[in-house]
């Protein structure tokens, strides 16, 4: 089980405090000052450490320093306990890198949920993701387990949105981080000629949205639904506050946008190098894998115009395409709706 160190001054809270975190199954450590609580914390390596901030030798903002300024500690959440008359000061400690504050007294719950969320989201920031929208869906889907999105579904609200109706505009100004609830959504740039390209697909459990409001820009495509949908909407601020309060989280996020970008350019690279066949069956794969998540396989249930949008041809060249991969017995189609059944040998066409 994970290990949490309490430092408090305070024997009755600090061994109160212990005896609840050991009674939910941590392995709990103390240290009676600041000082003691650095040595410990540099000698055992904790999972997590709750520390008051007024205390004698050195108090809860010179432990948080100290730690912070070692390479083995420095990423160890850190959750302060704060007396009412101290809350004032509080956002010096977070402005320090704090990851949460716990108001003394409290409850068991609160401070065991503190405990737990702070533990979830380390592992998320902690796991290594693939390259590309794959990758960043799983990070979104990661802090959706993590109790995140329990937490915004609790205090935004969950919008239902008709098909064909636009989330939002390209140029237009960014206001909301989106997330999927429930359904598909499509994004998509229109040429100067009107034709349309699709940027990307989301459906349930994406976040769509973000890049523009972190790198404070106007959207530069369009989404629409594609099919009724209830999606989440949490305000430009509130998201903006979440990444700006932890430095850490906002690395995530910009790092996932790179890895977008390299997989952008390597589906532009594809449209303009590859054959017909090639770039049909890779979309075909790409949409099978963004709705279905690599699971048994299912039907694809957008249009062929759509699907032709993506790849960046003529509807009727992919629908003699798509006869040709029938008869290979690449995919089939039921009650016209598409079905990719072989994904692999979709993926390794050798023209």
């Amino acid at each position: 089980m994970p290990t949490v160190l309490v430092i408090d001054d305070n024997a009755d809270i600090r061994d109160n405090t212990a005896e609840i975190l050991e009674l939910a199954g941590y392995t709990s450590l103390t240290a009676g000052n600041g000082k003691k609580g650095v040595e410990t914390a540099l000698r055992e390596k904790p999972d997590i450490i709750i520390c008051d901030i007024m205390m004698p030798e050195l108090d809860g903002y010179g432990v948080l320093h100290l730690l912070q300024k070692n390479a083995d500690t420095r990423n160890i959440p850190f959750i302060f306990l704060t007396a009412k008359t101290e809350r004032s000061d509080l956002r010096k400690g977070m402005e320090m890198g704090a990851d949460d504050y716990i108001t003394k007294p409290f409850e068991e719950i609160e401070l065991l949920n503190a405990v737990e969320v702070r533990l979830k989201k380390r592992e998320i920031l902690s796991q290594k993701y693939e390259q590309g929208a794959s990758g960043i869906t799983q990070f979104m889907k990661d802090v959706n387990d993590s109790g995140l999105i329990q937490k915004l579904t609790n205090q935004y609200d969950v919008i239902p949105y008709n098909k064909k109706q636009f989330l939002y505009q390209e140029g237009k100004r960014a206001r909301f981080l989106y997330y999927i609830v429930k359904g598909k959504v499509k994004g998509f740039r229109t040429h100067e000629d009107g034709k349309e390209y699709i940027t990307d697909l989301f459906s349930e459990g994406d976040f769509i949205g973000y890049a523009p409001i972190i790198e404070d820009r106007n959207y530069e495509d369009s989404a629409i639904i594609l099919e009724e949908a209830d999606i989440l909407q949490l305000p430009r601020e509130d998201f903006q506050k979440m990444i700006y309060n932890d430095l850490s989280v906002a690395a995530k996020f910009i790092h996932l946008i790179t890895q977008n970008v390299k997989e952008k350019e390597e589906r532009l690279l594809n449209l303009a190098y590859s054959s017909l066949r090639k770039r049909i069956a890779k979309a075909l794969v790409d949409i099978h894998n963004k709705f279905n998540a690599g699971g048994p396989s299912k039907r694809i249930e957008i249009s062929r115009e759509d699907i032709a949008q993506y790849v960046g041809t003529a509807t009727e060249s992919l629908i003699r395409t798509l006869s040709d991969f029938k008869s290979e017995k690449l995919i089939e189609i039921k009650e016209g709706k598409i079905i990719v059944s072989h994904p692999d040998q979709l993926s390794n066409l050798l023209y």
